[in-house]
């Protein structure tokens, strides 16, 4: 993993997720209303709160829609957290010489909450795998 350059206003939201929740955040990242938040292992608990207690004080802070996983050090178990509670039948790796890319095998009944309203769940997803595993892509097969 490289360096993360995170811009002031991430900066903010991740010290203020920190302090209402006690979660330690790794990463974060902004799309469109909505506030992608990288938990550390362990700490998803926490994020939560009882019965949500602790993301609905985030949102009502923020005033934007939050988005929270946690962060694996092994590839396929961190791609499968970012589409909880999606099951994935299947993950490829497929590596060329010029560019990583993960092939996620859903159910097509899945399709529409793995890529999220107007699409922030998955260009969340991919900023995430490319800043943590340096993957170039995500790709979505679907089956019956």
């Amino acid at each position: 993993m490289g360096k993360i350059r995170l811009k002031p206003d991430e900066i903010k939201y991740i010290t203020l997720f920190e302090t209402l929740t006690g979660a330690t955040i790794k990463d974060c990242i902004q799309e469109e209303g909505v506030m992608g938040f990288l938990v550390k292992k362990g700490d998803m608990g926490l994020a939560i709160g009882k019965n949500g207690s602790n993301i609905e004080r985030v949102k009502k802070v923020i005033g934007k829609g939050i988005w929270i996983t946690e962060f694996s050090d092994d590839l396929n178990e961190f791609v499968k957290n970012l589409f909880q509670p999606i099951k994935i039948k299947h993950i490829r790796i497929h590596d060329t010489d010029n560019e990583k890319i993960v092939i996620l095998e859903i159910n097509k009944r899945d399709r529409k909450m793995v890529i999220g309203h107007n699409g922030n769940r998955i260009k969340i997803a991919k900023k995430l795998v490319k800043r943590h595993f340096a993957i170039d892509d995500i790709k979505i097969k679907t089956t019956y």
